[in-house]
């Protein structure tokens, strides 16, 4: 009996350990596991966030769109709503009237400024698409809008070649039309933006009607 009880406690205490290491590889599978689902929600929240400020810069450029479209002589002031991303012009005021130039100054720095408001770090660059460039300022009809922000996931982001107006050729070449590069550390938006004229029929003679185009 004496051999029995002797031997008995140290088959337990076997046991015993067996079972916390059993425990110990649960808990680490069970972390492992956990970790695996939490990286997959952080990384569909960016995904999704990714979406929304999308969506917001395509609602922002639609704004300036309409904003341009409504300007009777927008047309003709394309340049006026030429901007760099650096630049961070002041909203003055319309409300004693302004001059189609001065309307066109005052909707780019009003748009800016709900830019900044609206994404993290936001900011937008207009400019005259290479292609518009070639002909004559009365004969350009859109201009293209960059629209950058800040995200987690984009730290350290390559910077690559975004000009919609480029032609590659036979070699892999983008060529003709100067590049326009997102910032670093950025997330763009490129899209470009008809500028319609609004023509007004006139009747410089008694059978040939003929049409005003404002701007053109």
């Amino acid at each position: 009996m004496s051999r029995l009880n002797s031997s008995h406690p140290a088959h337990v205490s076997r046991q015993h350990g067996i079972t916390l290491i059993e425990s110990l590889v649960a808990i680490i599978v069970m972390a492992l596991g956990i970790m695996g689902i939490v990286g997959v929600q952080m990384r569909t929240l960016a995904d999704t966030s990714t979406t929304v400020r999308r969506a917001q810069a395509i609602r922002l450029i639609e704004d300036l769109s309409e904003r341009i479209r409504v300007n009777p002589n927008g047309l003709a002031n394309l340049a006026s709503y030429v901007s760099v991303f650096s630049a961070a012009p002041a909203p003055g005021s319309c409300s004693s009237g302004c001059d189609h130039a001065t309307l066109a100054s005052y909707d780019i720095a009003s748009w800016k400024k709900s830019v900044r408001d609206a994404l993290p770090l936001g900011q937008a660059e207009v400019f005259i698409p290479p292609a518009e460039t070639a002909v004559g300022a009365q004969q350009r009809r859109q201009l293209g809008v960059m629209i950058a922000w800040r995200e987690n996931e984009g730290q350290g982001r390559k910077t690559v070649d975004v000009d919609a107006t480029k032609v590659r050729d036979n070699t892999g070449t983008l060529t003709a039309g100067a590049t326009l590069a997102c910032p670093a550390d950025y997330i763009c938006h490129l899209q470009y933006i008809p500028v319609s004229a609004r023509c007004a029929p006139y009747a410089p003679g008694a059978n040939s009607p003929a049409y005003y185009c404002p701007g053109a």
